[in-house]
């Protein structure tokens, strides 16, 4: 057999065996040889080194740039601190093992960081490497809880969290704009005939009890029972998601919030919904101030004393601690940290709100005070003004702030159309909750409410255009009071006196739509105080006293602005249009709206403009609307007797130990 050495025109070598080659028909690499320098650069024509892996889990490992969040230091270091990797993991762990360890065993499972996956795919058996350093604590009693490992996926990115819901979360899909589909479970919506406090001796003084209030009392001994199961359960966990976050964008009154969850979904929605901290942030996090345990998915024992079904929510103001049991609606740790900002906040003589905020661009600020439903969300979105935020926020004496980095918008119905800002939001990043999609095209039909009609959508700030970065704002110069008026009898904007918005304020009516709360099919009227009496702790009176006080001192005028039903109560008469709202909303932040000519209703004493620019005349004053005029007087006084009948629980409440409400306030309501 002959075998004959040649080179080919680009100067590789070639070795050809001519007995084979009229069989295979192509010439067969030398690979035996060794190549000058310029023969191994014309013969390898890739611009890049070869990969400097030896197996498939070396490449995967050099795909993903490590950048993981730093470690959480104590206070006396700075955030360039020189401290070893290993260090800094200590720290870390060391804080997330102190908030999941055990009251009652004295010990909790090693706590280690990484997505336990990752390492099996690596080849590494943690199980069998324990690293004394990582233990939650000091134990004088050894359970089984403490041989294992709980895996700490400590501020995962969206990426991240993406990749972790779609892998482990059944219901978990990316739609078609990117945004990323869940599932809450059975509960599509709040149970707040489920959430307890522990009434002890700070509390039983400082919040609201008794009739009226929202705030439903519970003993130390059973919530500690509680989070002694909602642990239980996530140390029981393969692993747990840990975000560690803030509360308030004025950087004097920050909260710093631990949230441990077992679901990707819960720890990607609260990502969205808090302040997220810089990498240097991190560094100088150390104890958070208020930790959330959310072990949803397990459920509450109903024969603990206190609970009434298999869902418990329930918040210790003195441990700074909340436990979610038997709910995987994600709303429920929005708003229970809203709670606890309605408590310290006060406290600071800080006015926490449930309200929209934005600003024009000559600096005036408008707050947006509502219930869900009521357009809170879809009026302070104005692409013409700043966002400073669509539900919580906190006015102190440096102005109003966001409590919140995130929104958490209503998506049912909703279109590019009438609402663009919010629609353009749903992106990669975005939770949409319990909506329905096209099973191939990924496209969401916000239309169908197969699922619930509570569908919602959560997003960075940030994902609104005009949101002002950070959310601060000056003091508001207009306080817009929303109401959903199911009966048809409140004007579509009304100027109101500093005693009426107290009492408006108070009151808090509006009718409470469909699949807001758990149970709720239709809309029904209802009054809540403050436009948030679920969230709110302390007497509705405090936080009235406090935002006249607040509107006094600053000139900001109040107005009621009803975006509920026209020409009839609900079932006859239409919702108010959308576009003559935002006329209405556009004439207040002009001003325009307070050199117009006003005339005063009956019975509720509203001033009622008597001609507004873009919306129809007769609409103005609804007793032009209903075409039984009878009818409206009739419902009018029904009305108005619904809003005597609830303020009567307000009348005699004492402010401050010995400061009556004044009649000025109280006759600021209806007559009749």
């Amino acid at each position: 057999m002959e075998t004959i050495t040649e080179n080919g025109s680009d100067g590789v070598s070639l070795a050809r065996n001519t007995s084979n080659n009229a069989r295979r028909g192509l010439p067969m690499i030398q690979t035996n040889m060794k190549p000058t320098d310029s023969e191994f650069q014309v013969c390898h024509d890739d611009s890049t080194p070869p990969v400097r892996a030896q197996t498939i889990h070396e490449l995967h490992s050099l795909q993903k740039k490590k950048s993981t969040p730093s470690t959480p230091l104590s206070a006396t270091q700075g955030p360039f601190a020189t401290v070893s990797d290993e260090e800094r993991q200590k720290q870390q762990l060391q804080s997330i093992s102190a908030s999941l360890a055990s009251l009652t065993r004295e010990s909790g499972p090693k706590v280690v960081k990484g997505d336990p996956a990752t390492k099996a795919e690596k080849g590494t058996h943690v199980h069998h490497h324990p690293q004394p350093h990582y233990f939650a604590s000091t134990a004088f009693d050894v359970s089984d809880s403490a041989l294992k490992f709980t895996h700490v996926l400590y501020n995962l990115s969206p990426a991240e969290l993406y990749e972790q819901a779609i892998k482990h979360e059944k219901g978990s899909f990316i739609t078609a704009t990117g945004a990323l589909a869940t599932l809450s479970g059975a509960k599509t919506g709040r149970s707040p005939r489920d959430k307890r406090v522990v009434r002890d001796d700070t509390t039983e003084h400082d919040l609201w009890w008794g009739k009226g209030s929202p705030n439903i009392e519970m003993d130390e001994h059973t919530f500690l029972i509680n989070r002694e199961r909602a642990v239980d359960y996530l140390n029981s966990l393969e692993k747990v998601y840990v975000n560690d976050q803030f509360l308030n964008w004025d950087p004097e009154h920050r909260i710093k919030v631990r949230i441990v969850s077992a679901r990707a979904y819960h720890s990607l929605f609260m990502h969205n919904m808090c302040i997220r901290p810089t990498p240097e942030e991190l560094e100088e996090f150390g104890t958070p101030d208020f930790t959330i345990y959310n072990a949803g998915q397990f459920p509450c024992n109903r024969y603990t004393h206190y609970m009434t079904s298999s869902t418990s929510i329930d918040i210790n103001i003195a441990r700074k601690e909340m436990v979610i049991l038997g709910t995987q609606y994600a709303g429920e740790m929005k708003k229970g940290l809203f709670g606890l900002m309605h408590y310290l906040m006060p406290k600071r003589n800080i006015l926490s709100l449930h309200s929209g905020c934005n600003m024009g661009k000559d600096g005036d600020v408008a707050l947006f005070f509502g219930l869900s439903g009521t357009g809170k969300t879809t009026l302070s979105t104005d692409h013409n003004r700043y966002l400073i935020g669509d539900d919580e926020h906190c006015w102190s004496e440096n102005g109003v702030a966001n409590i919140e980095g995130g929104c958490y918008a209503k998506c049912v119905d909703l279109s590019k159309d009438k609402e663009p800002d919010i629609w353009n939001a749903i992106k990669f990043g975005t939770v949409l909750e319990n909506v329905v999609f096209d099973e191939h095209t990924r496209e969401v039909d916000f239309s169908d409410k197969s699922v619930t009609e509570n569908t919602r959508a959560a997003y960075p700030i940030e994902y609104i255009p005009n949101a002002k970065i950070p959310c601060v704002a000056p003091h508001a110069k207009n306080v817009i009071l929303l109401a959903c008026d199911a009966f048809g009898v409140l004007p579509p904007v009304s100027k109101l006196s500093l005693a009426q918005t107290m009492y408006h304020f108070i009151s808090g009516y509006t009718a409470l739509v469909a699949g807001t709360e758990d149970g709720i099919k239709e809309p029904q009227a209802t009054f809540s105080a403050c436009f948030g009496a679920a969230f709110i702790m302390m007497h509705p009176t405090k936080y009235a006293a406090m935002l006249a006080e607040k509107m006094q001192k600053h000139g900001a005028t109040g107005w009621l602005v009803n975006t509920g039903w026209s020409g009839g109560s609900y079932g006859l008469g239409n919702r108010i249009k959308l576009a003559y709202t935002r006329k209405i909303i556009d004439a207040i932040h002009s001003g325009s709206l307070l050199n117009a000519q006003y005339t005063k209703t009956e019975v509720f004493g509203l001033e009622i403009p008597t001609a507004l620019e873009g919306v129809p005349s007769e609409i103005l004053d609804p007793v032009n609307t209903w075409s039984d005029k009878k009818a409206y007087q009739d419902t009018r006084l029904k009305l108005a007797s619904l809003f005597k009948k609830n303020f009567d629980g307000f009348t005699t409440y004492k402010i401050g130990g010995d400061q009556k409400l004044t009649e000025e306030i109280v006759s600021a309501g209806p007559i009749f």
